[in-house]
């Protein structure tokens, strides 16, 4: 029985076709669903390319407990990782999956992280700090934005002419080289 990955993303998919190839044809591990908040989002044509199942859902349905959690139990997930997911978790789900979900964030936190620190506003929070690093964080989710126990960080230096773009694009490659690989250790109980 392979262990079972059900990813949550909010954008373009990026990050989570880079891990539905990573684990196409794992012996152990599989991607079983992609669930999706934005029925317009990127992600959408991307998994259905590569047929993983997508559910859509809503706020009023993430909300409630014991309809979201039947969604979920559907593909028995052994983890469930947040990879460009910009919806708090409600707690209901933090209960009932402790430590079995991990955040992607593209900073190195405990720096620049918090409600509204996603994407394009972290890259512009770094620029404005005169940061000489940034890079990724994957945490375990709790019940605050960013504030669950970190599982592995990657950096890489800034120079002081990078743009936000430029520290977009080394926050990207960080996130293709490193996030397969964690998942696949955290999935095999390696990391905690």
């Amino acid at each position: 029985m392979k262990k079972k990955l059900i990813i949550f993303a909010s954008g373009s998919g990026s990050n989570a076709v880079n891990v539905c190839q990573n684990f196409k044809h794992h012996p152990e591990i599989e991607v079983a669903a992609i669930f999706c908040n934005k029925p317009n989002a990127g992600v959408i044509p991307k998994m259905m390319a590569l047929n993983i199942p997508v559910v859509i859902f809503n706020k009023e349905d993430f909300l409630k407990e014991d309809y979201f959690l039947s969604l979920l139990n559907k593909y028995n997930p052994t983890i469930i990782a947040l990879l460009g997911f910009l919806w708090k978790v409600p707690s209901f789900l933090v209960r009932t999956y402790p430590n079995k979900i991990v955040n992607l964030h593209p900073a190195l936190l405990p720096k620049f992280g918090g409600k509204g620190m996603y994407g394009h506003y972290v890259h512009e929070a770094v620029k404005a700090a005169g940061e000489a690093q940034t890079g990724i964080t994957l945490h375990w989710v709790n019940e605050h934005y960013d504030e669950g126990n970190t599982i592995a960080q990657f950096s890489c230096d800034l120079l002081p002419s990078d743009t936000v773009e430029n520290i977009s694009e080394k926050i990207h490659e960080l996130e293709q080289k490193f996030v397969p690989s964690v998942i696949e250790k955290i999935m095999n109980g390696e990391l905690r």
